[in-house]
C-alpha cells in the first residue's frame, strides 16, 4: 500500500523523516527517473535513488524493528563525523544488521546517560517529536539548592530565547556540601534545554545524566561506554508510547 515519501524511506532506515525531508528539498530523491516532492506516496513496486544510489524499499516492509541502548560517556558528541575529530557516539556502537542506526535524541558533549538508537526511523521521529509528549529523565547536579519559588517558576514555565520551556515534574534527589541533586523530566529535547532550564534561574546545571526515555529506564547495572540491545518487551513498550 502507497505511504508517504518520508515515512517509507525512514522505515528503510535512510535517516530520520528531516533529514529525508531535507534530501527532497535539495532534489537529490527520484522515483521512477521523476525528481521526488514533499508529501509523494510510494510503495515497494515504485524505483528510489538518492543521488546514484538505489534504495530497496522492500526492506520497509520486512525490516525488524531494532533498539540498541548506550550509556554515553562525557567527552563524546553526538554526530557521526565530526569536523574537529572529536569521538563520537557512533564511534563505539557495533554495525546494525539491517539498516543504519538512527540517534533517538542527543545529549551534549558533557553530558552523559541513557542514549538509545534504532534501524527504524519512522519510530525515531515519533519519539522524539514534541506532538507525541515523550518523556525525558534527568538526573541533575546543581551548585547551590534552589529556592521553592525558583522551582516553581520551573515548573510553571519560562520564556527562553528559542520559546516557553519547563519541567514537568523536579524531586529533591538530596546532596552534600555546595552540589544538590534534583530528577528532572521534560517533555522535549531541544539543544541544552534542561542546563538553559537551571541557568534562567540562576543556578548552574554541573552534572547532567538522562537516566529514562519514554517507557525505558537506563539500568544500575549498566556503566559508561557500554551498549546493549532491548528486548523485544521493552521495544513495544516504546512503540506504546508513541501509538
Amino acid at each position: 500500500m502507497p505511504d508517504r515519501i518520508q515515512k517509507v524511506l525512514a522505515t528503510a532506515g535512510v535517516g530520520s523523516r528531516r533529514h529525508i525531508e531535507s534530501l527532497i528539498q535539495a532534489g537529490r530523491i527520484r522515483v521512477n527517473g521523476n525528481v521526488a516532492k514533499p508529501g509523494d506516496k510510494i510503495d515497494v513496486t515504485d524505483r528510489v535513488r538518492i543521488d546514484k544510489r538505489g534504495i530497496r524499499l522492500s526492506s520497509a516492509i520486512t525490516r525488524k524493528t531494532s533498539v540498541l541502548a548506550y550509556y554515553k560517556p562525557e567527552g563524546e558528541i553526538c554526530t557521526e563525523k565530526d569536523p574537529e575529530g572529536r569521538r563520537t557516539v557512533f564511534a563505539s556502537l557495533p554495525k546494525s544488521r539491517q539498516g543504519r542506526w538512527v540517534s533517538i535524541g542527543r545529549l551534549d558533549i558533557n553530558s552523559c546517560g541513557l542514549l538509545l538508537f534504532t534501524n527504524d526511523g519512522a519510530l525515531a521521529n515519533n519519539l522524539m517529536h514534541p506532538r507525541n509528549q515523550v518523556e525525558r529523565e534527568y538526573a541533575v547536579r546543581v551548585s547551590g539548592r534552589a529556592r521553592r519559588e525558583q522551582l516553581e517558576t520551573l515548573l510553571k514555565g519560562v520564556q527562553l530565547d528559542d520559546g516557553a520551556a519547563r519541567f514537568t515534574s523536579i524531586v529533591d534527589a538530596g546532596g552534600k556540601g555546595r552540589n544538590h541533586w534534583y530528577r528532572v523530566v521534560i517533555m522535549e529535547g531541544r539543544n541544552r534545554e534542561v542546563r538553559r532550564l537551571w541557568a534562567s534561574q540562576g543556578l548552574t546545571a554541573n552534572r547532567l545524566i538522562r537516566i529514562r526515555y519514554g517507557s525505558y529506564s537506563l539500568p544500575r547495572s549498566k556503566r559508561p561506554g557500554q551498549f546493549w540491545n532491548l528486548t523485544q518487551q521493552e521495544i513495544n513498550a516504546l512503540i506504546q508510547d508513541v501509538s
